[in-house]
């Protein structure tokens, strides 16, 4: 028997076994998405009562006290005033209504930004893939997170629509250290619920969400200043559902 069919024999149960384990891999992504999908599919009619993001954060922090709880009060769209639906609209994602839950336009524009920068200054993430990584993903950077994220946002797009997005994102985006969603902010900042939210304190509120830990304690800083003020000057501009 010649080298040439010895070789070809022996190789003949890797290649076996390496179409088993593909196949395997594509059967669990798959399912994964299809678990994904259910879970969405509940949200149209459904609150989560915790967010992924949530349970990381407070795992970590029990870890130093564990009588420590978040602070997360759900309100309906209705409830949360148009002031601020906008300036969160404006400071996070003013192509909202214009995009499928990805935007190319702001990616590409995110990465001019980095170039230039020489560094990461800017995600071009959009509100429905914040979304995304707020309720079923970590907080790690990773190319399969990035993944999974957009995935996770074209099927929130299409099952959720506009409306529905814009109310989970304002109920459950991070405010603070465990301060969670546009509701129990307006109380801790402003004493007020967020139906009386003024454009000033909206946008202040919105210009928060990039770094909101920090400027936590760090109300007044200059930068937050200088955000609130660009997010007054877009609010006009931005359309929400």
């Amino acid at each position: 028997m010649s080298q040439r069919k010895k070789t070809t024999r022996h190789n003949r149960p890797i290649r076996r076994w390496f179409w088993r384990l593909l196949g395997l891999a594509l059967l669990a992504f798959v399912l994964l998405q299809l678990w994904f999908f259910v879970q969405i599919w509940h949200l149209r009619d459904h609150n989560p009562e915790t967010t992924a993001f949530m349970r990381e954060r407070l795992e970590l922090l029990r870890g130093i006290r564990p009588d420590i709880t978040a602070q997360q009060i759900f309100v309906p769209y209705e409830a949360i005033s148009p002031a601020a639906r906008r300036a969160v609209v404006a400071s996070e994602d003013d192509r909202f209504m214009d995009h499928w839950g990805i935007d190319l336009t702001g990616l590409r524009h995110a990465m001019e930004r980095n170039i230039q920068a020489g560094g990461v200054v800017a995600g071009g993430s959009t509100i429905t893939q914040q979304l995304a990584k707020n309720l079923f993903l970590s907080a790690d950077r990773s190319l399969w997170r990035k993944g999974e994220e957009a995935l996770i946002a074209l099927m929130l797009e299409a099952t959720l629509g506009k409306r529905r997005i814009l109310e989970l994102y304002l109920n459950y985006a991070e405010w603070g250290n465990l301060l969670y969603g546009i509701e129990a902010a307006s109380r801790r900042y402003y004493g007020k619920p967020a139906s009386q939210l003024t454009r000033q304190e909206a946008a202040k509120l919105a210009a928060m969400l990039p770094n909101p830990r920090f400027y936590q304690d760090n109300h007044n800083a200059r930068d937050l200043q200088v955000r609130t003020e660009a997010v007054l000057g877009r609010m006009d501009y931005s359309r929400t559902p």
